[in-house]
């Protein structure tokens, strides 16, 4: 943000005149029209809104036109690459794009490797090496577990004996237009009224506040970026369809993963003993299993197992490699209008690995989709907002702070009696809507009472209570009549 210290405090602003007074530089004007444009290209949300800031002038107009020329020149599709190749194989010119860049390691020859998953490069290991110096000038954003944007100069080279050509990455630039300042955008909150943050918070993902009926349809919504802000929160959501499901977790954030029908593996997972690459959980912040009834697990009971351990601890174990994970598992469904009951069994729908209470036992939270309204035109957000990049960075950076765990186990009183997993789940569900909602309060002093009860803990044990009902239905006679414990707010604090 560039800017530090307590934002000055306005009387009688309207929630818009404070987006703009607090992050002028970081909101965009966005509407429905727009985002056909944007969605026409296969440009995700993030990289939308900046380009959107980019061509954008002071009413917040763009020339698509000229929108459209860049993104052609400068953001290939896989069907551009044997343009770049022309220039790279017969005019031997270095090609330079924006696009996503992975680095590995060969141990063997001791070389840097790149990949380029948008174009399927390389096709063969080996053929795409980074020099040394590009890593080394960029090994805080390029050593990332996942892929990341960048700018990138590639050129077609001969390898070392001259027998054959190779790609080297010869330049990168990191496509991260924006500083972060935590604490200042933890400061400008507390300038807005819970009820105006709510609304700042629907737009940065795209969403029209004043399309909701209710509060409670707004809350419903936000429920789905809990695993965008806290570190392993495991949730299952059922929904009926057209309720943006696929929208939020394939296009709002670069650091989650959704996986949508078909199969999966624990090697794609997890690890991957053929390939040594890590899986999923080890490279994203969430990842999500949507049409979950439609997914095939190709070695179910392995799955499970792992499911079963890494969901409890973050470890993992494949073959001899041990590893560690910080991504949140989602489980993305459909439910049927007569199964929207969390007092009958709803986890039938569920594929047949997820049917064993000890694993769902490991879910922290529930999220009752039928809360949340179908999309809708008047949904679709209009006017000014955070831009999603801005917004996803701020979540992400989010997930590493554990003050907010602090001040929940400071406010929170658990019965000495109650299961360790209930307890838990309870914390991180309201640690998760703490950091989402009063990103301000930072001790325990400072919460107020009355609106940490009513935004993070009820919502937090109603979605831990029907992960509880479901298990009682599921295994009577593990769980059955167990219910969470009673928790209270310490207002002594």
């Amino acid at each position: 943000m560039g800017k530090t210290g307590t934002p000055p405090r306005q009387g009688g602003m309207t929630a818009e005149k404070k987006l703009k007074t607090y992050f002028s530089k970081m909101l965009v004007y966005k509407s429905a029209r727009r985002s056909k444009f944007f969605s026409a290209m296969s440009i995700p949300s993030f990289m939308r809104d900046w380009l959107t800031m980019r061509f954008s002038d002071a009413q917040g107009n763009i020339s698509e036109e000229q929108v459209a020329q860049y993104v052609h020149n400068n953001i290939p599709g896989k069907d551009q690459w044997n343009q770049y190749l022309l220039d790279m194989i017969h005019s031997n010119r270095p090609a330079r794009f924006l696009t996503k860049v992975k680095i590995d390691f060969d141990l063997r020859k001791k070389q840097a490797l790149f990949s380029l998953p948008v174009f399927g490069v390389p096709a063969h290991k080996g053929e795409a090496v980074a020099d040394w110096d590009v890593v080394e000038k960029n090994r805080d954003y390029l050593l990332s577990p996942t892929e990341v944007w960048g700018i990138v100069d590639v050129a077609c080279a001969p390898t070392p004996d001259g027998k054959s050509n190779i790609f080297r990455l010869k330049r990168f630039v990191p496509f991260c237009p924006y500083t972060i300042d935590l604490p200042y955008y933890a400061k400008a909150r507390s300038c807005f009224t819970t009820g105006e943050w709510i609304d700042v918070l629907l737009s940065a993902i795209d969403y029209n506040p004043a399309g909701y009926a209710t509060e409670q349809e707004k809350l419903a919504m936000l429920k789905r970026l809990l695993p965008f802000v806290e570190s392993r929160l495991n949730l299952i959501e059922l929904a009926p369809k057209e309720t943006g499901k696929s929208y939020l977790f394939s296009q709002i954030s670069q650091y989650g993963w959704l996986v949508s029908g078909g199969s999966i593996s624990r090697a794609k997972m997890f690890y991957d003993i053929s390939k040594k690459t890590q899986g999923l959980v080890s490279r994203f912040d969430y990842v999500a299993l949507d049409e979950i009834q439609s997914i095939r697990f190709t070695d179910a009971m392995e799955m499970q197992g792992a499911l079963k351990g890494y969901l409890e601890s973050g470890n993992y174990h494949v073959g001899d490699y041990r590893g560690v994970g910080q991504a949140g598992m989602m489980l993305l469904g459909n439910i049927p209008t007569e199964q929207m009951d969390d007092q009958s069994d709803m986890f039938s729908l569920l594929p047949e690995i997820f049917h064993e209470s000890a694993l769902l036992d490991r879910f922290h939270g529930f999220i009752k989709g039928w809360e949340i309204p179908k999309m809708r035109e008047n949904l679709k957000a209009e006017g000014w907002a955070l831009n999603s990049e801005y917004f996803s960075e701020v979540l992400h950076l989010l997930r590493e702070e554990s003050v907010y765990r602090s001040v929940v186990d400071s406010l929170l009183i658990l019965p000495a009696d109650a299961a360790t997993r209930d307890t838990e789940a309870i914390k991180r569900l309201a640690t998760a809507f703490l950091k989402l909602l009063f990103p301000h309060v930072r001790r325990a002093e400072d919460a107020d009472a009355e609106e940490f009860e009513r935004y993070c803990v009820k919502p937090a044990v109603e979605m831990r209570s029907v992960i509880k009902r479901q298990l009682s239905i599921i295994d009577p006679g593990e769980f059955g009549g167990k219910t969470v414990p009673v928790v209270t707010v310490d207002r002594r604090v």
